[in-house]
């Protein structure tokens, strides 16, 4: 009997609350020369000195019009050490009301663990990131399973947590503590999840669990918890896989809700909805529907906006350069999107090559399909709004 191993997909995902986005300014634009007030004093290197002399401090609540590198310079600090104490990459968003670490204090030895002391029934246990910690390390002095961790706070083996962010210990019964074996209380369900299965997969020969996901519009965690396996499990010919009823609206908005995926402002509503629905006219199913909306956050944090890399402008980032149309036109949000899926209704046929143009995209995870469309430099960025795109559509329909 073949043995097909799961495919373990290269994503980082990353729950970011509040509204429009605010790109994390690449690299090679850190050494253009500045446009403010400041920069246009007489002398260069007194205004830098000023605002190097500003004390960092110990975290820091984005504001509109932020960019990482922008807050390094003004509190005298490296890029880099922004983004290595918050996790991010040169590649990242920030938000509005998003609180970044900007420096560390001394660690406080073991203030938050309570673990010898059995907390009263229904008692909220919970633990403060610091720099350093792992949540396998967390469950690990709690007296839990990883996987339990990682249930409670709405986490998958993918996810990354940053220093000062809570995570929830309660929900699951210690391993130290002598429970029945068999006595799951109420199996822990992903944030976005229903607990009904739609139907059962039977496992062919060749078959990943990453194929099985994207030819039901799930993702490969959501059948990971709906089946009990982990990233390392293997399937086999034969075995039963159970396929999750897709998010609800009531699960989407609680997920809003408690801050485990990104909640829409106005104006991301509003493109979010352009893509359903054009999706929804050109009878893109709605793992496409999932892709563009994750291709767009990652693009351009659902904005219609008017700037990019070199000349790349709109929801997707389209290069007027490289043919996906004139500059009004890149901007349209439902042209762009169209062009975006391609096929039949692709404004710009014969020129680029969209979603419904890539032969196999059906069997891709969303990263890959997004990623065959869009050729980033950063090809595993758009797993991280997978999620939230999930979500988003079940809320629009």
């Amino acid at each position: 009997m073949s043995l097909a191993p799961v495919a373990i997909a290269s994503a980082i995902a990353m729950t970011l609350g509040g509204t429009a986005p605010v790109a994390a300014t690449p690299a090679k634009r850190l050494m253009q020369p500045s446009t403010d007030r400041a920069a246009q004093a007489p002398s260069a290197a007194k205004p830098a000195a000023v605002r190097a002399s500003q004390k960092a401090p110990s975290t820091y609540t984005v504001a509109s019009g932020d960019t990482v590198s922008g807050l390094a310079e003004r509190f005298g600090l490296k890029t880099r050490t922004i983004l290595s104490l918050n996790g991010l990459d040169w590649s990242s968003l920030i938000f509005p009301g998003q609180v970044l670490v900007l420096r560390t204090a001394a660690p406080k030895p073991a203030a938050p663990a309570p673990a010898p002391q059995a907390p009263a029934p229904g008692a909220v246990r919970t633990h403060t990131v610091v720099a350093g910690d792992t949540v396998s390390g967390i469950a690990a002095a709690a007296g839990l399973r990883t996987q339990q961790v990682l249930d409670a706070n709405g986490l998958t083996w993918s996810s990354m947590i940053f220093p000062g962010q809570k995570l929830r210990l309660s929900g699951a019964a210690a391993t130290t503590a002598a429970a029945a074996p068999a006595a799951p209380a109420a199996p822990a369900v992903t944030p976005v999840a229903q607990a009904a299965p739609l139907k059962v997969h039977t496992v062919l020969a060749g078959d990943t669990i990453s194929d099985i996901a994207a030819s039901v519009g799930q993702s490969i965690q959501a059948i990971l918890d709906a089946n009990k396996l982990d990233w390392s499990s293997y399937i086999v010919p034969g075995q039963k896989i159970i396929i999750p009823s897709p998010p609800s609206p009531e699960a989407a908005r609680a997920a809003v809700k408690a801050g485990r995926i990104a909640e829409l402002s106005d104006s991301m509503r509003t493109n979010a909805a352009t893509i359903v629905a054009v999706g929804r006219q050109l009878g893109v199913s709605d793992q496409g529907i999932v892709v563009a909306l994750a291709a767009a956050a990652q693009e351009s944090g659902l904005e219609n906006v008017d700037h990019g890399d070199r000349d790349s402008l709109g929801l997707f980032q389209q290069r007027p350069s490289t043919g996906w149309g004139t500059k009004a036109q890149v901007r349209d949000p439902l042209r762009a999107t169209k062009a975006f899926y391609g096929g039949a209704g692709n404004p710009n046929h014969g020129r680029t090559r969209g979603l419904l143009d890539i032969a196999g995209w059906e069997r891709m995870s969303v990263t890959q399909a997004a990623q065959a469309v869009q050729i980033s430099a950063y090809p595993d960025a758009y797993a991280k709004w997978e999620p939230s795109a999930r979500a988003w559509l079940a809320l629009l329909g």
